[in-house]
């Protein structure tokens, strides 16, 4: 049991930090200020695994690749963690998994964040536009629903690009589990 409320606690702390270093490479991506309160709690909570790693990693077209990797790394370290209390020795295939699961669930995480990032977007135009926090929710969810705003008009002057993307996205996360499902196995024999 006490395995279990562990395992509980590493999820959930895992997870918040890889989002938070997931919303930190998509701010560094679009070129959005960390001069605002999210910002700031941002680089405070990241930098003590992404500075370090940035002298290994360097970014790459205006990518911030240590971020990245940092959330793939704490995502992989959780799993193995994981599988360890499950009573799992360290092995080959352990790295194996702890890598490849990491790597799909960083995946998810980001289709989740941008599902979070679009529906927060949508309400925030709805009832409050001028938000301290709007221009950064903004900036992140833009860029994904741009392509769709090209081709959807809105309707009476509803906006139903976030819906479609929604959709897209929910494709995306089915697709990403069942490449998980079909190329885990594999990777274990």
């Amino acid at each position: 049991m006490l395995a279990n409320i562990f395992a509980l606690i590493l999820s959930a702390v895992s997870g918040l930090l890889t989002i938070v270093l997931l919303v930190r490479f998509f701010m560094q991506w679009q070129r959005l200020p960390f001069r605002n309160q999210l910002g700031q709690f941002i680089a405070a909570t990241t930098n003590w695994i992404v500075l370090p790693l940035r002298r290994v990693i360097p970014g790459f077209g205006g990518l911030d690749l240590a971020s990245l990797v940092a959330a793939w790394l704490v995502q992989a370290l959780t799993i193995g963690i994981e599988y360890s209390l499950r009573g799992a020795g360290v092995s080959a295939g352990l790295l194996i998994a702890m890598f490849g699961v990491g790597f799909f669930e960083v995946l998810r995480m980001m289709v989740y964040l941008l599902i979070g990032v679009v529906i927060v977007s949508a309400v925030l135009s709805w009832i409050n536009p001028h938000a301290p926090i709007a221009p950064l929710i903004h900036g992140l969810a833009d860029p994904f629903l741009r392509p769709f705003r090209r081709v959807i008009p809105p309707i009476a002057g509803v906006d139903l690009s976030p819906l479609v993307l929604l959709l897209v996205l929910q494709v995306v996360l089915m697709v990403i589990g069942s490449v998980q499902a079909g190329v885990l196995p594999a990777l274990l024999r």
